[in-house]
C-alpha cells in the first residue's frame, strides 16, 4: 500500500540523504559509565534505527572541557574510549539502515563547581553566574572562549571523521551556549556580550570553526530554544523581527539546519500566526527546519516526564498538516520512541491502534 503520510518522504540537504522525516529527538540518559557508551547504548539507538527513524541525534555528549559536565555517567566526545564506544554506536545504527549525528554540548553554569568527572574544573559561563543571577564562578577568559571554541570543533572533526553522517551543536535549554544568548547571563561588555545580535558572537564562533573543520557539505544542525528549564516563560526574540536578527549570524557563520525546541510543538510562537518556533525560523531564514515537542502525545512534556508525569497518545493529522505545507522539514520524536522503539513503522504502516500511552515506568529504557 502507498504510503500517504509526508513523514514518509524522502529528505536530503548537502551530504545528508534520508529516507523520511522522523528524527529521534536527543535525550539525556546518563547510562555510559565513564563517560563511555557501551554496547548497551550502540543496541538502544539500533532499536530505534531498525524501528524505521530516519535520523537519530543523540542524547547531549560534552566537549573537552573540565567543566561540561556534571555526572561521569554522561557521556563525552573526547577520551578514546569514548569514541571507540560512538564508533559502535555509529556502526549499528548504519548497519539498520538510518542515518545519525552528536550533539555537542556543554553545560555551562547549569554544572555546579565541583560536580561531574573532572570536579575540579571550573564552570563556565560568559559572566560566571548561576540562574538565579549569583556570581559564583569567575567571567570565561578570552583564553577560555577561545579553547571551548576549538574543543566544539575538533568535537565535530572526530564526528565526521568516526562515521557520523551530521553534527548537532547544542545551544538551547540555558547551557553554555544558550547563556550567552541571554542579557540576565551574559554581561559581558567585550566583543561577546551587547546586544542580541552581539550576544550570538560565541555560537557564531563556534559553528564557523566547525563549518572550517568538516567542509562545506558536512551538516550543521543548531538547537536553540525559546524557553529555558529555569523558566518555560523565557522569550529571548519577542517578535519575528528580533527573531530574524538573532538567527542572520548563525546563517552566515554556517548553520545548514535550525532545531527549535519547543514544548508542545502545536503552540504559536507569536501572536497572530499559527507558525511554531520552527516554523518561523524556515520562514525567516530559508533553512530546513526541524520540529520537536510531545509529538505523538498529549499531556505533559519531557522535563515533566522525569517527575512521573504520564501522556496519552495524540494525533498527528494536525502534525502532518503542517509538514505537508513545508512548515518545517524534519518531526523529532521523543517520549513516543522511548515508549515503543517501533513508533515510526506503526505510524508509516498506520496502526495507530498499536500506539501505547507514555508511563514514567518507560523511562526505564533510557
Amino acid at each position: 500500500m502507498p504510503i500517504d503520510s509526508p513523514l514518509f518522504r524522502p529528505f536530503q540537504h548537502k551530504s545528508l540523504a534520508l529516507p523520511n522525516r522522523v528524527v529521534m529527538a536527543p535525550m539525556t540518559r546518563s547510562k555510559s559509565p565513564d563517560g563511555t557508551p557501551g554496547e548497551d547504548v550502540a543496541a538502544y539507538y539500533r532499536r530505534r534505527a531498525e524501528g524505521g527513524v530516519g535520523l537519530i541525534i543523540t542524547e547531549g555528549t560534552t566537549i573537552d572541557r573540565a567543566g561540561a559536565s556534571n555526572d561521569a555517567n554522561i557521556p563525552n566526545f573526547y577520551t578514546p574510549k569514548s569514541l571507540d564506544g560512538w564508533r559502535r554506536v555509529v556502526e549499528a545504527v548504519h548497519a539498520a539502515n538510518a542515518m545519525i549525528a552528536p550533539q555537542i554540548w556543554h553545560q555551562g553554569m547549569v554544572r555546579k563547581p565541583g560536580t561531574g568527572p573532572r570536579p575540579d574544573g571550573k564552570s563556565d559561563g560568559p559572566s560566571g553566574l548561576s540562574g538565579s543571577g549569583k556570581q559564583v564562578a569567575e567571567p570565561m577568559t578570552d583564553s577560555d572562549i577561545a579553547d571551548t571554541i576549538e574543543a566544539f570543533a575538533k568535537a565535530a572533526e572526530v564526528a565526521k571523521a568516526i562515521g557520523f553522517d551530521a553534527v548537532e551543536l547544542h545551544g538551547a535549554h540555558g547551557y553554555l551556549v544558550d547563556q550567552f544568548f541571554w542579557e540576565n547571563s551574559n554581561r559581558r561588555d567585550d566583543a561577546y556580550g551587547g546586544d542580541l545580535v552581539k550576544r550570538t558572537r560565541f555560537a557564531a564562533d563556534i559553528i564557523a570553526a566547525i563549518r572550517q573543520r568538516v567542509g562545506p557539505d558536512f551538516v550543521i544542525i543548531h538547537r536553540f530554544s525559546q524557553w529555558k528549564q529555569q523558566d518555560y516563560g523565557a522569550r529571548l526574540a519577542r517578535t519575528p523581527g528580533e527573531l530574524a536578527r538573532f538567527l542572520q549570524p548563525l546563517v552566515d557563520a554556517g548553520v545548514d539546519i535550525f532545531h527549535g525546541s519547543t514544548r508542545r510543538f502545536w503552540e504559536p510562537e507569536f501572536e497572530g500566526s499559527e507558525l511554531n518556533l520552527a516554523g518561523w525560523s524556515k520562514k525567516l531564514t530559508g533553512k530546513p527546519s526541524i520540529t520537536v515537542g510531545s509529538v505523538g502525545l498529549k499531556g505533559g512534556d519531557f522535563i515533566q516526564s522525569y517527575k512521573g508525569q504520564s501522556a496519552d497518545v495524540g494525533e498527528l493529522d494536525g502534525l502532518e498538516a503542517r509538514l505537508a505545507r513545508d512548515e518545517f522539514d524534519l518531526v523529532a520524536v521523543g517520549r513516543a520512541l522511548i515508549t515503543d522503539p517501533e513508533w515510526t513503522a506503526k505510524v508509516r504502516d498506520r496502526r495507530f491502534a498499536e500506539l501505547a500511552p507514555f508511563s514514567p515506568a518507560a523511562m526505564a529504557a533510557l
